[in-house]
């Protein structure tokens, strides 16, 4: 790993594994290969140890600012994943929905009943 220390990228595997989950994540990274595991990498220290790892925004905060965000820009694949991890941090489903009607009132409706549709299919997931 070139482009972060170490320290960054242990502590951001441990915050990816807190909101993602540890499966999901070691998951991902085992299905890295020499093409995809500098990004990966790169990714978990940038992302997770530097964005995630400053304390001064709570995760459950960041959560909710991701579901806004990947929402905005129609990423739903991230979205979903994100949206597991929001509920991880606390997140609960009257937020999403106000999450959500953010999203249709600045992107448009299409957009906020694709995060229904996802939405719908993690939270009731999360029941089982």
């Amino acid at each position: 790993m070139s482009a972060f220390d170490q320290d960054l990228f242990e502590k951001g595997l441990a915050q990816r594994k807190a909101t993602l989950g540890a499966d999901y994540v070691e998951r991902n990274l085992a299905s890295a290969d020499d093409f995809t595991r500098p990004f990966q990498e790169a990714m978990t220290a940038w992302c997770w140890g530097f964005g995630w790892g400053d304390d001064v925004i709570p995760a459950k905060t960041r959560s909710m600012m991701n579901l806004a965000m990947i929402g905005a820009l129609g990423k739903m694949h991230e979205w979903e994943v994100h949206c597991r991890g929001a509920i991880n941090n606390g997140v609960t489903k009257d937020e999403i929905r106000a999450i959500i009607h953010v999203i249709g009132i600045y992107c448009g409706v299409p957009q906020a009943l694709e995060c229904f549709r996802v939405a719908r299919s993690v939270l009731d997931a999360a029941k089982t």
